[in-house]
């Protein structure tokens, strides 16, 4: 059986690709059921506007699956990203999270694709999008085993990756998927003191281990 998801991204200054690619995560095909969790980092454009227009088209249509939230004021000793995505998980009320990116445009059946793979011993899925929105997804059953992924693409990530080359080799992966429960540890994740070495060591290991997966 298909689980339910909560698929959750955060915005700063996006009301463009908003407008743009919103309607694309709102109109999966997925029967499960999901939610779409957006919360909005202190945007200071049209943002909540957009937001809030998107909302209101919703509700006129039935029930929303479009939730929003607001990060008011970052700490300066947490990145206003893990926050906000804290924010995210703990709004989440499906079985798995998507964590995904306002520049990515998904195909209709992006949430049946990774359905497919979200059950048994599987806790942590990071996805690739492809040239022609194909995606590429890599399995682990233990979260652990992606932290050098994950540590090193956060700290060299801008909004939407450019280019597509060699993207999956260094690691530079466009969502995440995870079991609820264990959003928080993924988190963890994001803000692990590393020094340069351990970058230059994390790099290495991500491209060995993605020649081979």
């Amino acid at each position: 059986m298909e689980p339910t998801i909560s698929v959750v991204m955060t915005v700063y200054d996006n009301a463009r690709e908003l407008e743009e690619n919103l309607p694309a995560y709102l109109s999966q095909d997925y029967a499960a059921g999901y939610e779409m969790i957006v919360v909005d980092e202190s945007s200071t454009d049209d943002t909540d506007d957009v937001l809030t227009r998107f909302k209101s088209t919703l509700s006129e249509e039935g029930p929303s699956r479009l939730y929003t939230t607001f990060l008011p004021r970052p700490n300066r000793l947490v990145s206003r990203q893990r926050m906000a995505l804290t924010l995210g998980v703990k709004a989440a009320k499906n079985e798995w999270i998507v964590f995904s990116n306002i520049h990515n445009v998904p195909s209709p059946t992006w949430l049946k694709e990774i359905a497919e793979f979200a059950k048994g011993s599987t806790e942590l899925i990071i996805g690739y999008v492809g040239k022609n929105g194909d995606i590429r997804l890599q399995l682990f059953n233990e979260i652990s085993s992606a932290g050098s992924i994950i540590g090193k693409a956060e700290r060299q990530r801008a909004n939407g990756h450019k280019g597509k080359f060699m993207r999956h080799l260094r690691g530079k992966y466009d969502f995440m998927a995870v079991p609820t429960r264990l959003g928080h540890d993924v988190l963890r994740l994001y803000e692990l003191p590393i020094r340069g070495s351990q970058l230059f060591r994390y790099r290495v290991q991500t491209i060995l281990y993605n020649m081979v997966h």
